[in-house]
């Protein structure tokens, strides 16, 4: 099997599936309700505490700091945020 380079749109998807699937793991929210502009406090009810809860996962799996004033309201909030700091490299994205 020939392994294929992986494209700058085939790594946000695939990044936005594991942002997507830590927080259906850590929260219990069904992935079909977790689309890239759901808003995590406003249509997921989530206060600091659920938000404050996905970032240090997010911070472990992805080995990467976020920084407490970044506005992180949405999915693709972080999805933007973590692959813009992550590392070209980085395991998570070798999958």
């Amino acid at each position: 099997m020939v392994a294929h380079p992986i494209r700058p749109a085939d790594t946000q998807a695939a990044l936005a599936r594991q942002v997507r699937h830590i927080i259906h793991a850590r929260k219990g929210i069904r992935l079909r309700r977790l689309r890239l502009n759901t808003d995590l406090s406003q249509e997921l009810g989530f206060d600091t505490v659920d938000l404050v809860d996905i970032i240090l996962e997010l911070e472990r799996c992805f080995q990467l700091g976020i920084p407490d004033e970044v506005p992180l309201h949405t999915v693709g909030d972080c999805v933007r945020y973590i692959g813009s700091h992550l590392p070209a490299h980085h395991p998570e994205m070798a999958a």
